[in-house]
Protein backbone atom coordinates (compact mmCIF):
# COMPACT_ATOMS: atom_id res chain seq x y z
CA UNK A 1 0.00 0.00 0.00
CA UNK A 2 1.42 3.38 -0.92
CA UNK A 3 1.12 6.42 1.32
CA UNK A 4 -1.92 8.57 0.46
CA UNK A 5 -1.21 11.88 -1.18
CA UNK A 6 -1.91 15.13 0.65
CA UNK A 7 -4.33 16.17 -2.12
CA UNK A 8 -6.41 13.02 -1.67
CA UNK A 9 -6.45 13.35 2.12
CA UNK A 10 -7.65 16.95 2.16
CA UNK A 11 -10.10 16.63 -0.75
CA UNK A 12 -11.91 13.71 0.91
CA UNK A 13 -11.84 15.18 4.42
CA UNK A 14 -15.04 15.76 6.39
CA UNK A 15 -16.07 19.32 7.39
CA UNK A 16 -14.65 18.74 10.89
CA UNK A 17 -11.38 17.49 9.42
CA UNK A 18 -11.18 20.49 7.09
CA UNK A 19 -11.67 22.76 10.11
CA UNK A 20 -8.87 20.83 11.77
CA UNK A 21 -6.63 21.53 8.77
CA UNK A 22 -7.40 25.26 8.99
CA UNK A 23 -6.69 25.34 12.73
CA UNK A 24 -3.45 23.41 12.26
CA UNK A 25 -2.29 25.87 9.59
CA UNK A 26 -3.16 28.76 11.90
CA UNK A 27 -1.32 27.06 14.75
CA UNK A 28 1.82 26.71 12.62
CA UNK A 29 1.51 30.37 11.62
CA UNK A 30 1.27 31.34 15.31
CA UNK A 31 4.35 29.28 16.13
CA UNK A 32 6.18 31.01 13.28
CA UNK A 33 5.15 34.45 14.55
CA UNK A 34 6.36 33.38 17.98
CA UNK A 35 9.74 32.47 16.47
CA UNK A 36 9.98 35.80 14.63
CA UNK A 37 9.15 37.78 17.77
CA UNK A 38 11.62 35.71 19.77
CA UNK A 39 14.42 36.32 17.26
CA UNK A 40 13.62 40.03 17.28
CA UNK A 41 13.63 40.28 21.08
CA UNK A 42 16.79 38.24 21.76
CA UNK A 43 18.69 40.72 19.61
CA UNK A 44 18.11 43.22 22.45
CA UNK A 45 17.56 41.16 25.60
CA UNK A 46 19.28 38.09 26.98
CA UNK A 47 17.89 34.64 26.23
CA UNK A 48 17.20 34.10 29.94
CA UNK A 49 15.23 37.34 30.14
CA UNK A 50 13.13 36.47 27.11
CA UNK A 51 12.45 32.93 28.32
CA UNK A 52 11.55 34.05 31.87
CA UNK A 53 9.02 36.75 30.86
CA UNK A 54 7.62 34.48 28.14
CA UNK A 55 7.11 31.71 30.72
CA UNK A 56 5.34 34.03 33.18
CA UNK A 57 2.95 35.20 30.47
CA UNK A 58 2.29 31.62 29.36
CA UNK A 59 1.51 30.56 32.95
CA UNK A 60 -0.98 33.42 33.27
CA UNK A 61 -2.76 32.18 30.14
CA UNK A 62 -2.61 28.57 31.35
CA UNK A 63 -3.95 29.40 34.84
CA UNK A 64 -7.70 29.12 33.98
CA UNK A 65 -7.14 25.65 32.47
CA UNK A 66 -5.21 24.58 35.58
CA UNK A 67 -7.99 25.85 37.85
CA UNK A 68 -10.67 24.12 35.76
CA UNK A 69 -8.87 20.76 35.79
CA UNK A 70 -7.86 21.01 39.45
CA UNK A 71 -4.45 22.36 40.58
CA UNK A 72 -3.82 19.30 42.73
CA UNK A 73 -3.60 17.13 39.59
CA UNK A 74 -0.37 18.89 38.62
CA UNK A 75 1.37 17.06 41.46
CA UNK A 76 -0.32 13.70 40.92
CA UNK A 77 1.98 12.51 38.15
CA UNK A 78 3.16 9.08 37.14
CA UNK A 79 6.87 8.43 36.65
CA UNK A 80 8.08 11.71 38.19
CA UNK A 81 11.69 11.11 37.13
CA UNK A 82 10.68 10.98 33.48
CA UNK A 83 8.56 14.11 34.02
CA UNK A 84 11.61 15.89 35.46
CA UNK A 85 13.84 14.71 32.61
CA UNK A 86 11.30 15.92 30.06
CA UNK A 87 11.16 19.35 31.72
CA UNK A 88 14.98 19.54 31.66
CA UNK A 89 15.12 18.56 27.98
CA UNK A 90 12.41 21.10 27.17
CA UNK A 91 14.39 23.81 28.93
CA UNK A 92 17.57 22.90 27.05
CA UNK A 93 15.60 22.93 23.78
CA UNK A 94 14.07 26.37 24.43
CA UNK A 95 17.38 27.98 25.41
CA UNK A 96 19.18 26.37 22.46
CA UNK A 97 16.52 27.59 20.04
CA UNK A 98 16.61 31.21 21.19
CA UNK A 99 20.39 31.19 21.35
CA UNK A 100 20.57 29.79 17.81
CA UNK A 101 18.21 32.36 16.27
CA UNK A 102 20.40 35.18 17.59
CA UNK A 103 23.11 34.13 15.15
CA UNK A 104 21.45 32.00 12.46
CA UNK A 105 18.61 32.58 9.97
CA UNK A 106 15.23 31.28 11.07
CA UNK A 107 15.06 28.87 8.12
CA UNK A 108 18.37 27.24 9.12
CA UNK A 109 17.30 26.76 12.72
CA UNK A 110 13.87 25.45 11.71
CA UNK A 111 15.48 22.96 9.32
CA UNK A 112 17.49 21.45 12.16
CA UNK A 113 14.43 21.33 14.44
CA UNK A 114 12.27 19.62 11.80
CA UNK A 115 14.77 16.75 11.81
CA UNK A 116 13.60 15.80 15.34
CA UNK A 117 11.08 13.13 14.15
CA UNK A 118 13.94 11.46 12.26
CA UNK A 119 15.99 11.25 15.45
CA UNK A 120 12.96 9.83 17.27
CA UNK A 121 12.52 7.12 14.64
CA UNK A 122 16.23 6.30 14.81
CA UNK A 123 16.41 5.77 18.59
CA UNK A 124 12.91 4.36 19.24
CA UNK A 125 13.99 0.74 18.48
CA UNK A 126 16.64 0.96 21.20
CA UNK A 127 14.72 2.94 23.84
CA UNK A 128 11.05 2.09 23.26
CA UNK A 129 11.74 -1.31 21.63
CA UNK A 130 9.58 -0.30 18.66
CA UNK A 131 10.43 -2.31 15.53
CA UNK A 132 11.70 -0.30 12.55
CA UNK A 133 11.88 -1.97 9.15
CA UNK A 134 14.27 -1.39 6.27
CA UNK A 135 11.98 1.19 4.64
CA UNK A 136 12.03 3.50 7.63
CA UNK A 137 15.74 2.89 8.20
CA UNK A 138 16.30 4.00 4.60
CA UNK A 139 14.24 7.13 5.25
CA UNK A 140 16.18 7.78 8.47
CA UNK A 141 19.48 7.59 6.60
CA UNK A 142 18.15 9.97 3.93
CA UNK A 143 17.05 12.34 6.68
CA UNK A 144 20.51 12.31 8.25
CA UNK A 145 22.02 13.02 4.83
CA UNK A 146 19.69 16.03 4.65
CA UNK A 147 20.93 17.26 8.04
CA UNK A 148 24.54 16.96 6.89
CA UNK A 149 23.78 18.84 3.64
CA UNK A 150 21.94 21.60 5.52
CA UNK A 151 24.71 21.80 8.10
CA UNK A 152 27.26 22.13 5.29
CA UNK A 153 30.10 20.91 7.52
CA UNK A 154 33.26 22.92 6.98
CA UNK A 155 35.59 25.06 9.02
CA UNK A 156 33.48 28.09 8.05
CA UNK A 157 29.96 26.65 8.40
CA UNK A 158 30.33 24.21 11.33
CA UNK A 159 30.01 26.97 13.91
CA UNK A 160 29.19 26.65 17.63
CA UNK A 161 25.77 28.13 16.84
CA UNK A 162 25.05 25.41 14.28
CA UNK A 163 26.21 22.71 16.71
CA UNK A 164 23.97 24.17 19.43
CA UNK A 165 21.07 24.04 16.95
CA UNK A 166 21.69 20.34 16.39
CA UNK A 167 21.95 19.68 20.14
CA UNK A 168 18.72 21.64 20.71
CA UNK A 169 16.89 19.64 18.06
CA UNK A 170 18.19 16.40 19.61
CA UNK A 171 16.88 17.55 23.01
CA UNK A 172 13.54 18.29 21.33
CA UNK A 173 13.55 14.79 19.82
CA UNK A 174 14.13 13.12 23.18
CA UNK A 175 11.39 15.33 24.65
CA UNK A 176 9.03 13.96 21.98
CA UNK A 177 10.24 10.45 22.76
CA UNK A 178 9.46 10.87 26.45
CA UNK A 179 6.04 12.19 25.45
CA UNK A 180 5.31 8.75 24.01
CA UNK A 181 6.19 7.19 27.36
CA UNK A 182 4.00 9.69 29.23
CA UNK A 183 0.84 9.37 27.12
CA UNK A 184 -1.27 9.00 30.26
CA UNK A 185 -0.26 12.42 31.59
CA UNK A 186 -2.76 15.23 30.79
CA UNK A 187 -1.56 17.85 28.32
CA UNK A 188 -2.05 20.64 30.88
CA UNK A 189 0.30 18.91 33.32
CA UNK A 190 2.96 18.33 30.67
CA UNK A 191 2.80 21.93 29.46
CA UNK A 192 2.79 23.33 33.02
CA UNK A 193 6.00 21.60 34.11
CA UNK A 194 7.57 22.37 30.75
CA UNK A 195 6.89 26.09 31.26
CA UNK A 196 7.93 26.02 34.92
CA UNK A 197 11.25 24.38 34.03
CA UNK A 198 12.07 26.98 31.39
CA UNK A 199 10.88 29.83 33.61
CA UNK A 200 13.02 28.68 36.55
CA UNK A 201 16.12 28.45 34.34
CA UNK A 202 15.33 31.89 32.94
CA UNK A 203 15.01 33.30 36.46
CA UNK A 204 18.47 32.00 37.34
CA UNK A 205 19.94 33.35 34.09
CA UNK A 206 18.60 36.90 34.49
CA UNK A 207 20.52 37.27 37.75
CA UNK A 208 23.66 37.44 35.63
CA UNK A 209 22.25 39.36 32.65
CA UNK A 210 19.30 41.74 33.07
CA UNK A 211 18.57 44.73 30.91
CA UNK A 212 15.91 47.36 31.68
CA UNK A 213 12.73 46.61 29.71
CA UNK A 214 10.62 49.32 28.13
CA UNK A 215 6.84 49.07 28.45
CA UNK A 216 6.52 48.31 24.72
CA UNK A 217 9.02 45.48 24.88
CA UNK A 218 7.48 44.14 28.08
CA UNK A 219 4.17 43.87 26.24
CA UNK A 220 5.94 42.15 23.33
CA UNK A 221 7.66 39.71 25.69
CA UNK A 222 4.32 38.94 27.30
CA UNK A 223 2.73 38.56 23.88
CA UNK A 224 5.41 36.00 23.07
CA UNK A 225 3.99 33.70 25.73
CA UNK A 226 0.40 34.40 24.70
CA UNK A 227 1.09 33.59 21.04
CA UNK A 228 2.88 30.36 22.00
CA UNK A 229 -0.04 29.23 24.17
CA UNK A 230 -2.53 30.16 21.44
CA UNK A 231 -0.52 28.07 18.99
CA UNK A 232 -0.65 25.08 21.36
CA UNK A 233 -4.43 25.48 21.78
CA UNK A 234 -4.96 25.63 17.99
CA UNK A 235 -2.83 22.54 17.39
CA UNK A 236 -4.51 20.54 20.17
CA UNK A 237 -7.94 21.51 18.83
CA UNK A 238 -6.90 20.56 15.30
CA UNK A 239 -5.87 17.10 16.50
CA UNK A 240 -9.29 16.66 18.12
CA UNK A 241 -11.14 17.60 14.92
CA UNK A 242 -9.00 15.62 12.49
CA UNK A 243 -6.80 12.55 12.72
CA UNK A 244 -3.06 12.90 12.90
CA UNK A 245 -2.54 11.59 9.36
CA UNK A 246 -4.47 14.60 8.06
CA UNK A 247 -2.96 17.45 10.07
CA UNK A 248 0.44 16.35 11.41
CA UNK A 249 2.25 16.71 8.04
CA UNK A 250 1.22 20.38 8.05
CA UNK A 251 3.91 21.02 10.67
CA UNK A 252 6.34 21.32 7.77
CA UNK A 253 4.71 24.62 6.78
CA UNK A 254 6.88 25.99 9.62
CA UNK A 255 9.80 25.85 7.20
CA UNK A 256 7.87 27.85 4.59
CA UNK A 257 7.02 30.56 7.11
CA UNK A 258 10.59 30.58 8.44
CA UNK A 259 11.88 31.28 4.92
CA UNK A 260 9.23 33.95 4.24
CA UNK A 261 9.53 35.78 7.58
CA UNK A 262 13.30 35.41 7.62
CA UNK A 263 13.48 37.16 4.26
CA UNK A 264 10.81 39.82 4.92
CA UNK A 265 11.77 40.75 8.49
CA UNK A 266 15.48 40.01 8.74
CA UNK A 267 16.61 40.01 5.10
CA UNK A 268 17.88 36.42 5.32
CA UNK A 269 18.32 34.76 1.93
CA UNK A 270 18.19 30.96 2.31
CA UNK A 271 21.33 29.03 1.40
CA UNK A 272 21.04 26.51 -1.43
CA UNK A 273 22.50 23.78 0.78
CA UNK A 274 19.83 24.52 3.40
CA UNK A 275 17.05 24.27 0.80
CA UNK A 276 18.38 20.97 -0.56
CA UNK A 277 18.96 19.55 2.92
CA UNK A 278 15.51 20.63 4.10
CA UNK A 279 14.00 18.86 1.09
CA UNK A 280 15.67 15.61 2.16
CA UNK A 281 14.54 16.13 5.77
CA UNK A 282 10.92 16.91 4.89
CA UNK A 283 10.68 13.98 2.46
CA UNK A 284 12.19 11.64 5.06
CA UNK A 285 9.96 12.90 7.86
CA UNK A 286 6.80 12.57 5.76
CA UNK A 287 7.69 9.05 4.66
CA UNK A 288 8.39 7.95 8.25
CA UNK A 289 5.12 9.47 9.42
CA UNK A 290 2.94 7.93 6.70
CA UNK A 291 4.71 4.58 7.03
CA UNK A 292 3.95 4.54 10.77
CA UNK A 293 0.32 5.41 10.03
CA UNK A 294 0.15 2.60 7.48
CA UNK A 295 1.56 0.07 9.94
CA UNK A 296 -0.91 1.18 12.60
CA UNK A 297 -3.80 0.62 10.18
CA UNK A 298 -2.45 -2.81 9.25
CA UNK A 299 -2.14 -3.67 12.95
CA UNK A 300 -5.75 -2.67 13.60
CA UNK A 301 -6.97 -4.70 10.62
CA UNK A 302 -4.95 -7.73 11.72
CA UNK A 303 -6.38 -7.48 15.24
CA UNK A 304 -9.91 -7.19 13.83
CA UNK A 305 -9.37 -10.22 11.61
CA UNK A 306 -8.06 -12.25 14.53
CA UNK A 307 -11.12 -11.28 16.57
CA UNK A 308 -13.49 -12.27 13.76
CA UNK A 309 -11.71 -15.59 13.18
CA UNK A 310 -11.68 -16.39 16.91
CA UNK A 311 -15.37 -15.61 17.06
CA UNK A 312 -16.21 -17.80 14.08
CA UNK A 313 -14.39 -20.81 15.56
CA UNK A 314 -13.32 -22.15 12.16
CA UNK A 315 -9.64 -22.28 13.10
CA UNK A 316 -8.49 -20.36 10.00
CA UNK A 317 -5.48 -18.08 10.30
CA UNK A 318 -5.76 -14.29 10.02
CA UNK A 319 -5.44 -12.59 6.66
CA UNK A 320 -2.58 -10.40 5.56
CA UNK A 321 -4.59 -7.20 6.01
Amino acid sequence: MSAPSDTHIYASASPAARNGVVLMLLGMLMFSLNDVMGKWLVSTYSVGQVVFIRSVAALIILAPFIWFNGPEKLFQVDRPRLQLLRAVLSTVEVFAFYFAVVYLPLADVMTYWLAAPIYVAAVSPFILKEPVGWRRWSAIIIGFVGVVIALEPSSQALTPQAIISILGSVAFAFMLLLGRSLRGTPDTTLVFWQIVGAGAAGLVAIVFDWKPVSLRDLLLLGLLGVVAMLAHVLVNRALKLADAATVAPLQYTLLFWAIVFGWLVFGDVPRMSMLIGSGFIVASGLFIFFREQQLKRQGRIKTLNQTVVAGSGDGAGPGNG
